[in-house]
């Protein structure tokens, strides 16, 4: 199984700014803005909230309630009405796309959704940033691939329900791709009498287990990681990441100066099924102890 640590969600080049941890802890994921999608920010629920005020309060009104919203990876069955037959669904394209089928991604492999957040509050009726507060990493969902398909190459009648979705409203384009989400999985390691993992999920509310910036670092891409993930020789490093002065090992811990651009960071974990394990545990408890992979 490959694991690709996928970015997804507002940052200071798509949307202008991080997506906000509300005062109840819960992450909020804001899509990128998408002048093609037919979905609009106000449309979009998370949890009980429209994201329309949260989007234009947080920019500034540079991006309004009425603007187009790429919801995508879209994972979260009551964000927005469907067609009958909906499945959590992930798009890419372009180098990105080709990055992933350059690494051999395929059906069984796992994408583990970060994105870059910070905490926001209610001043006087608008959203804000806390003032000084800091923008971290932070994981926020999942997806196992369960189907792969060209979006030009599909025929009129398959998948009848993704019609909706941003990335089948665009040009002819041959790189084009839908990873549909499985029905359930087992990661490597794990017995055959345990229970399947869900395909596709959220984590609802911020954690520091799962949150991927060092707490003592200045910028989100300085990274705190499972000292399991530390590429020793004869181990193939997480794609972009090949420079080994990006890497330190200091047990419990690895540090990694993350790649500041690159969507899709990609891990083969036969080399590291002690990621594996620790993959595990995130999805099953919803906490990824760094420390005890």
């Amino acid at each position: 199984m490959r694991l690709i640590l996928s970015r997804k969600g507002f940052d200071s080049s798509a949307g202008g700014c991080p997506s906000p941890v509300l005062p109840d802890g819960s992450l909020c994921v804001l899509p990128i803005p998408d002048r093609q999608s037919r979905i609009r920010y106000d449309q979009v629920r998370q949890g009980p909230r429209r994201l329309g005020k949260l989007t234009r309060d947080l920019t500034a009104g540079r991006i309004t309630a009425a603007a187009g919203a790429h919801v995508d990876p879209d994972l979260q069955a009551g964000a927005f009405p469907r067609a009958e037959g909906w499945r959590p669904v992930l798009g890419q394209t372009g180098s990105a796309q080709g990055h992933l089928r350059n690494q051999g991604v395929t059906c069984g492999d796992l994408f583990l959704f970060f994105g870059v957040f910070r905490q926001a509050e209610l001043w006087q009726r608008r959203w804000r940033f806390v003032p000084g507060s800091r923008p971290f990493h932070s994981l926020w969902g999942w997806l196992h691939i369960g189907e792969i398909h060209g979006v030009d190459g599909l025929a009129q009648d398959a998948l009848p329900w993704v019609r909706y979705h941003p990335h089948c409203h665009g040009e002819p384009d041959p790189g084009n791709t839908l990873y549909v989400a499985s029905d359930g999985f087992r990661m490597p390691g794990e017995p055959a009498e345990s229970a399947p993992l869900p395909g596709s999920g959220v984590f609802t509310h911020w954690h520091h287990d799962r949150v991927l910036s060092d707490p003592h670092g200045r910028l989100p891409t300085q990274w705190r990681l499972p000292s399991a993930f530390f590429p020793t020789a004869g181990r193939p490093p997480l794609s972009y990441h090949t420079k080994a002065e990006r890497w330190a090992l200091r047990p419990p811990y690895c540090y990694l100066q993350c790649a500041a651009r690159g969507q899709e960071f990609v891990l083969d974990l036969d080399a590291y099924p002690e990621v594996a394990g620790w993959v595990a545990t995130l999805l099953r408890t919803g906490r990824g102890d760094l420390r005890h992979p």
